[in-house]
């Protein structure tokens, strides 16, 4: 029998496709919240596959706490941040993450909802209209800016970047520059893309879009000397992960007219906006900040898509094969 430990329920029909799976038990924990750490470390004991979510810390603990038969980590996820991966190859541990085709759609749909939602105001205006402070229409009233014609700037030509190159260009003709570990051919030659360093990338671009994985290399990556180099005028954009950015740097310069605004949908403290409470204060009272809590991929499709793609990783590996999704 093998065990199957989920830290939290995830769409349907993932749950039901691995309780019909031939000898498996499926323990869940089935609260609409975040597993206590103490909870997960009891539950976990005696699992042979853990599925986890991006906000489960998996680490050598629970590790620990599961025992030497867990032999999988299936991360309710596309990253894997949250994951020890090198401890878990140390123990034999498999990790396996979910990305999917439909990921790749909404969260480059999120990123683009954030550029106009920053462009035209949409959250400043519907609280002023909310407000009844709406008295009639003004030429000069909440003016925003055009996005179609300007350049964008998409740091990260994976998946969810060329979605975005794609959907950018043909729909509104911006101009795409791209920096990533090395120029893409493909990447250029489909989207009329253009490759720049990453400080070139931030000093040309009316908008800049980050879609890079957490890595030790990646933390930090836009940092007070970054947001120095951009147009004041500018927006950043983050549907990847909160630490990418410096938020206290981000604060510094949204607060004195160094950037023109920032889209986030991840946060370097989550589930609080900032890591910093103070920072976390000042950021919520900036009006050219659109905030969303982590729901670039808060479709329906996206996340059954996700469940599903969970249980296919379980029944590869447990068919003896190596998951296409093995985190390597």
């Amino acid at each position: 029998m093998t065990r199957i430990f989920v830290t939290r329920h995830i769409p349907s029909p993932g749950i039901e496709l691995l309780r019909s799976m031939p000898d498996v038990e499926v323990d869940v924990f089935a609260e609409d919240r975040i597993i206590p750490r103490d909870e997960l470390l009891k539950r976990v004991s005696g699992a042979d596959i853990l599925v986890s979510i991006l906000t489960d810390k998996i680490d050598a603990e629970p590790f620990d706490a599961a025992g030497p038969q867990l032999k999988m980590i299936a991360n309710y996820a596309v990253g894997f941040d949250n994951v020890d991966v090198i401890e878990a190859k140390k123990r034999g541990i498999i990790v396996t993450n979910a990305p999917t085709p439909e990921i790749n759609e909404s969260v480059a749909e999120h990123a683009i909802a954030l550029i106009f939602a920053l462009a035209h105001r949409i959250v400043e205006t519907d609280r002023y209209t909310r407000e009844g402070k709406y008295h009639g229409w003004g030429p000069e009233l909440l003016l925003g800016t055009d996005v179609a014609g300007k350049t964008l700037g998409i740091i990260g030509g994976g998946a969810i970047g060329s979605g975005l190159a794609r959907r950018m260009k043909d729909g509104f003709g911006v101009r795409i520059l791209y920096n990533d570990i090395k120029p893409n051919p493909k990447f250029e030659a489909e989207f009329g893309a253009e490759f720049r360093s990453k400080e070139s990338l931030l000093a040309e671009s009316d908008i800049v879009s980050l879609h890079v994985p957490l890595l030790p290399s990646t933390t930090h990556l836009i940092g007070a000397k970054e947001l120095a180099i951009m147009k004041p005028s500018a927006f950043l954009i983050n549907t990847a992960r909160g630490p990418i950015i410096d938020e206290a740097a981000l604060v510094d310069a949204l607060e004195h007219g160094k950037l023109g605004g920032a889209g986030l949908d991840v946060f370097e403290g989550e589930p609080n906006i900032a890591a910093d409470p103070a920072v976390a204060n000042r950021l919520r009272k900036l009006q050219n900040v659109v905030l969303t809590p982590h729901t670039a991929s808060a479709t329906l499709s996206t996340r059954v898509a996700m469940s599903k793609q969970v249980v296919k990783n379980i029944e590869e590996f447990l068919a003896g094969e190596v998951p296409e999704n093995a985190v390597k």
